[in-house]
């Protein structure tokens, strides 16, 4: 759930050393410094550029700001007075974060329309309705009606010539435009909704806006690891040593038989998802009592300090997934271990908390611990010191929830837990074992077409397999 922020320091036994926290403002305070100070001192930088259209001198704006929720971030705007020519982009100010991101946000209302988008130079957007796919290009910071907008504007340009010239083409992108017109009308009556909007930047530097009152499966985030063909896209090649060593492992495991036992640490080479150096991954099986073995991997970096820890779960893919739900009473439930694994989605409606799946990742801890962890990492990204730039009103909710979590995690009042995972993969002490627990309720439940979809059961076929391998060869 935490964006991993690199700010700068200043030199060590230097004096009035500029941090990137000084030059970078947040928006409200920019906006303010305008007001109060029109003439004095000036928010935006302009530099003298040359124009790449008519070759004359034009300006370049540069704005250096701090978005709430996200990080830092350049906007930068063109114009040249010569041909009119104008262009602007936002570049992120940041380091390339561990993992690349996926965002899959639904809009279900024009309200919808006004969230914010922030979109990189490495993100690729889809708008999957309009089967409408944005190649990786410029960045941008706008909002989801400005993001389709700017597309719909630019297939209309050429519209009058093409009527002229190739009526067909015409009339194809004039129905693309009717659809895509009605994505962002006003009226929820006659525009077309819901439709899903998708970002999947391998850089990890693009941002939906999120909010409080967001449904499940309406704002979900996904953090998932580069392949080695997007690390040098970004200009982040593996190191040879780490390949050799890579090979090197493979080559043992090919010709020995290790047996993993239950008392043992393995350790691994590995390839920093940060700096690309080497790295070292721990792993233990653990076998938890009226459960199933799990795996615990952590992975260490000594070159940039980069530490993740999760929890993996094996076996065979259950035929119904399970509901579990835990009636907190007394402050001890909060010792109860839990493992939430990466399929498994946790909600506590007192407090408004719903945890998507893949939301932390794989998780062995204490129901105490995994609150405190959901604390502390959101509160960290929603009251920087960008949040001055947050309206009182959405303030205020943000401030009663984690109040609410802050009660929940220290045991003041009493909640409910419950934890949905599709592959029954996920566990929550039973302090009654192996007696049923009063206070905790587990129900088996049918999969839907969706979740098989999505896990990829779907696809798996376990029985004739053979000959259809064999037809196919």
């Amino acid at each position: 759930m935490p964006f991993l922020e690199n700010e700068g320091a200043p030199a060590d036994g230097a004096e009035n050393a500029t941090t990137q926290t000084d030059l970078f403002q947040a928006v409200g305070s920019a906006a303010q410094q305008v007001d109060d100070k029109p003439d004095e001192d000036r928010v935006v930088d302009q530099i003298e550029s040359l124009c790449m259209n008519c070759h004359e001198n034009g300006t370049t704006r540069m704005l250096l700001i701090s978005i709430p929720f996200f990080r830092e971030v350049i906007l930068m705007s063109f114009e040249c007075p010569h041909c009119h020519f104008k262009n602007s982009e936002v570049q992120s100010a940041g380091q390339i974060q561990p993992r690349g991101v996926k965002y899959t946000f639904r809009i279900d209302s024009p309200t919808d329309l006004q969230r914010q988008v922030v979109k990189s130079d490495n993100c690729l957007c889809k708008f999957p309705l309009l089967d409408l796919e944005i190649p990786a290009q410029r960045g941008q910071l706008t909002t989801v009606e400005g993001l389709l907008t700017t597309v719909l504007e630019d297939l209309e340009t050429d519209q009058e010539k093409r009527k002229d010239v190739d009526k067909e083409t015409y009339y194809k992108i004039e129905q693309f435009l009717e659809k895509g017109r009605k994505m962002i009308d006003e009226d929820a009556s006659t525009g077309t909704y819901p439709w899903t909007l998708e970002l999947d930047d391998p850089s990890g530097n693009s941002w939906v806006q999120p909010v409080l009152e967001d449904l499940r499966g309406k704002w979900t985030r996904t953090d998932y690891p580069r392949t080695k063909e997007q690390n040098e896209a970004l200009a982040l090649p593996a190191e040879e040593s780490g390949e050799a060593q890579a090979q090197e492992v493979s080559t043992l495991a090919a010709g020995e038989d290790v047996e993993i036992t239950k008392d043992e640490v393995y350790s691994f080479p590995a390839t920093c998802p940060t700096c690309t150096m080497n790295a070292v991954t721990n792993m233990k099986m653990v076998e938890i009592p009226h459960f199933q073995e799990v795996v615990i991997m952590s992975t260490v970096c000594d070159h940039c300090g980069y530490k993740s820890n999760e929890v993996k779960t094996g076996g065979a893919v259950p035929s119904n997934g399970r509901r579990m739900t835990l009636k907190v009473t007394d402050p001890s439930d909060l010792a109860r271990d839990i493992l939430k694994s990466e399929s498994c989605a946790l909600s506590i409606p007192e407090i408004k908390l719903d945890l998507t799946p893949g939301t932390l990742g794989g998780r062995f801890t204490t129901l105490e611990g995994l609150l405190t962890q959901v604390h502390d990492d959101l509160h960290s990204r929603i009251f920087s010191e960008t949040s001055d730039s947050m309206i009182p009103q959405e303030r205020e909710r943000w401030l009663k929830f984690f109040e609410g979590l802050a009660n929940a995690r220290d045991g003041k009042i009493n909640f409910t837990v419950v934890l949905e995972d599709p592959l029954a993969a996920s566990y929550l002490q039973n302090l009654y074992a192996p007696d049923p627990d009063p206070n905790l309720t587990i129900v088996d439940y049918e999969r839907t077409d969706e979740q098989n979809e999505d896990l990829g059961i779907a696809d798996m076929k376990t029985e004739g397999y053979e000959a259809d391998a064999k037809d196919e060869s």
